[in-house]
Parts: C-alpha cells; sequence; structure tokens
C-alpha cells in the first residue's frame, strides 16, 4: 500500500518513505513530481537516512484539490506527512525551485523543527521584480507564461524544459529521455493546479522567512546560467541574508541541475547532510551550528 497523508482539509497527499534513521524530507519544484529526486533519495538512504519524498497536492498521485494554492497550505501539507510518518523529531529539508518555498516558511510556521536547510535552484527569497527586488522576474514575464499554458500547456512544456534544462541548438545537457519524462510529470497535474501554484511562486515574498532561519545550517546550490529562477533574485540574495550558510554555484548549469548535475548535486547534498548529522551527534545534547558562511564556487 502506497503511504498517503490526510491534510487538514482533507486532502490526500502521496510520499515516499524511503530508509531508515535521521529524516530528510525532498520536495520537488514547479510542474513535476516527487520523482524529481528518486536518485537522490536512494543515494541519502544508502548512506542511512530516511528520505520522505511527497508529491505537492495538485501534482503528481496527490489529491487534485481547487483551493490550498498558498504555501501556508503547502507548508502544512509538509507537517501533515510528517505526523503520518510518526517523525516526530527534527528533520533535514530540501527544496528545489518552488520546493525552496516550504523550506523557509516551513522555518516560520514550525520553528525549531529543522535539522539543516537545502535550497536547490529556489525561488526563495523573492521571484518577482520590485523597486526593492530589481533581479527579479518581471511581471510581464510570468503573465505570457499563464496565457501560454492557457492557451494549450500540452504544447506549452517542451519549451520550457528546454530552457529549464538549458538544451540548446549545440548544448543538450540531458536526453530526450529526460524532457519527456518531465512532461510526464507534469501532465500527471491538474491545469489549475499549475496555474494556482505558478501564481504562488512567482508572488509570494519569502524575505520575512529568513529572519526565521536562525542557527539552521543551510547550503544554497544554484546554476549561474538559470535562466528560469535567476540566481542574483535568489540564492545570491539568501547568502547575504543568512549567517549560517553555504552558498556552491553551479558554474554554467541552467535550472535543472537535479539531472545536468546529478552526480555532483548528489555529492553535494549527501556530504552536507552528512556532516550535519555528524556535528548533531556528537554535540553535547545541543546542536551547534555548522559556521558555513563561506562561498565556494
Amino acid at each position: 500500500m502506497m503511504p498517503y497523508a490526510t491534510a487538514k482539509d482533507g486532502t490526500e497527499l502521496y510520499y515516499k518513505d524511503w530508509g531508515k534513521g535521521r529524516p530528510v524530507v525532498l520536495m520537488h519544484g514547479w510542474p513535476l513530481t516527487g520523482d524529481t529526486f528518486d536518485q537522490a533519495g536512494i543515494a541519502l538512504v544508502e548512506k542511512g537516512f530516511r528520505a520522505i519524498i511527497p508529491d505537492r497536492r495538485g501534482f503528481g498521485r496527490s489529491d487534485k484539490p481547487w483551493d490550498g494554492n498558498d504555501y501556508d497550505t503547502y507548508t502544512d501539507d509538509v507537517a501533515a506527512i510528517l505526523d503520518e510518518a510518526g517523525i516526530n523529531d527534527q528533520v533535514a529539508l530540501v527544496g528545489f525551485s518552488m520546493g525552496g518555498g516550504e523550506v523557509a516558511r516551513f522555518q516560520t510556521k514550525y520553528p525549531g523543527k529543522t535539522s539543516a536547510a537545502v535550497l536547490i535552484s529556489s525561488v526563495v527569497p523573492y521571484m518577482a521584480k520590485t523597486g526593492d527586488n530589481p533581479n527579479g522576474v518581471p511581471k510581464e514575464t510570468f503573465a505570457q507564461m499563464t496565457a501560454g499554458m492557457k492557451k494549450d500547456h500540452k504544447d506549452f512544456f517542451p519549451g520550457f524544459f528546454k530552457d529549464f534544462y538549458g538544451v540548446g541548438l549545440v548544448e543538450k545537457p540531458v536526453s530526450q529521455a529526460v524532457l519527456d519524462d518531465s512532461l510526464r510529470q507534469t501532465l500527471m497535474a491538474s491545469l489549475h493546479n499549475i496555474l494556482a501554484a505558478a501564481k504562488a511562486f512567482a508572488t509570494t515574498d519569502f524575505r520575512p522567512d529568513l529572519k526565521n532561519f536562525g542557527h539552521v545550517p543551510t547550503l544554497v546550490i544554484h546554476g549561474d546560467a538559470d535562466k528560469t529562477v535567476p540566481i542574483d533574485a535568489t540564492a545570491r540574495e539568501v547568502a547575504k541574508a543568512l549567517p549560517h550558510v553555504k552558498l556552491i554555484e553551479y558554474s554554467g548549469s541552467a535550472h535543472g541541475v537535479f539531472e545536468t548535475d546529478k552526480e555532483r548535486l548528489i555529492g553535494d547534498l549527501v556530504s552536507f547532510l552528512s556532516t550535519e548529522q555528524s556535528t548533531t551527534n556528537h554535540g553535547a545534547g545541543e546542536r551547534s551550528a555548522i559556521p558555513l558562511s563561506e562561498s565556494a564556487h
């Protein structure tokens, strides 16, 4: 029987629950599913972790409700999954792209519950271009995306994923099979949830949430050629804002680093979480933050 958790509003949330040991929750990006993290999950289990890999509401094998397409609800959904899985200890949270928003909002809604945070190609802290966020994405870009999806989302996404993975006439960092599988995952979602989730990640300002990270050790990984989520508005701003953060920039990499830089990403993720686990286990009853203020390139 596949694991499901029931959200506050009755929505059924699918998740994979692999392995035993220190729990790590891996939250996928838009418009994909938890399958994004299958290979990372396997690697973590092999290193002694327990991998919890949800499908966000509206996506994958989870229910497709009309309501609840906002980050407060998405974050409560993560808490519901942890409750269903019987996890009461601190957890490490890993978020790719829009999944980074749940990592950030979790710090605000569930303080003290996070042992480590990882933001991969993340939308945190703020995607929209505004007067005080000049490196963000113009609202016209989001409007064009919405129009394209409403017209024919099945035709929109094949082109979207080429930018997502940095595929061009010469550059082909992923196979056609990866592009096809990304479309497969996308079409498991409902169009309503796809559009509503896009609005959520495009308009939610996570800058207040950054103040609640406290001493949570945080790893930020981002491609410096990411055209989907610009690094200057996101990863580099997080690196400036948090006291215990390590920023790793992948030179020349696009948005979908979980495929384009698979081995490196998994290595960086396992190394960081293993270091955090070691620090936790060897502390005198209290976890001390890892001093990760440097930026690695």
